[in-house]
């Protein structure tokens, strides 16, 4: 009985993703802001009462970037970590380890930009601290993700059209992530529009440069 239990959760659970992904989805792409905001607030209600009309965001961020991984699979293209056996790419072996893989190497930039508001506040670095921007910051970088990951795929067929359209899509996705990141600082911290631009920009090429590092180690 406890089985069959946790089954109807289970399952509840699952179904109800497809209403409240596609909400979530729409509301970061809006709204990004108040979605951030949003996430904010859940983090101060009981556990029970957290995200009851939405995606809780390192969930959004798991299931944006699965949604992505099946496109690709579905363009027919195969994960080059996965199908390679160097180095520390021997851990990735099927889809299952591909995607957290992939999740770990996407959630670096909601760390790294809530490192830097944390830092920039003068704030111990801490748990605490860093719990609830992190929160946040997975929203948005689920949507960049998901245009980055879906541009990579387009623009890498043999067709130039696609190639065009890939490469739209990913300057899409930076455009949005660099303007969403840049109003979250001057939100955040008071400062100006100048200042809250460096901090997004800095923030986003130290993410790429982990990525880098990352994707070197695999394949080396």
């Amino acid at each position: 009985m406890k089985w069959l239990n946790s089954l109807d959760e289970l399952l509840y659970e699952v179904m109800s993703w497809l209403i409240f992904y596609p909400l979530t989805l729409w509301r970061t792409l809006s709204r990004p802001l108040s979605t951030m905001n949003y996430a904010d607030q859940q983090l101060a209600l009981p556990d029970a009462e957290q995200y009851a009309d939405a995606i809780s965001p390192p969930l959004f961020l798991a299931l944006t970037l699965a949604l992505s991984h099946g496109f690709a699979v579905a363009l027919g293209q195969t994960d080059e970590i996965e199908a390679s056996h160097r180095g520390l790419a021997g851990l990735v072996s099927d889809d299952s380890t591909a995607l957290v893989f992939r999740l770990i190497v996407f959630a670096i930039f909601p760390l790294v930009m809530s490192v830097r508001l944390v830092r920039g506040r003068k704030q111990p670095l801490n748990r605490s601290t860093l719990r609830m921007p992190f929160y946040a910051q997975c929203y948005p970088a689920s949507i960049f993700a998901l245009g980055l990951s879906i541009g990579t795929a387009i623009g890498t067929s043999h067709w130039q059209t696609s190639r065009t359209a890939g490469a739209i899509i990913t300057s899409a996705a930076l455009l949005y992530y660099v303007m969403v990141e840049t109003r979250w600082f001057r939100a955040q911290r008071p400062t100006g529009l100048g200042l809250a631009l460096l901090s997004a920009i800095l923030g986003l090429v130290e993410g790429f440069i982990l990525l880098v590092a990352i994707g070197i180690l695999f394949r080396a």
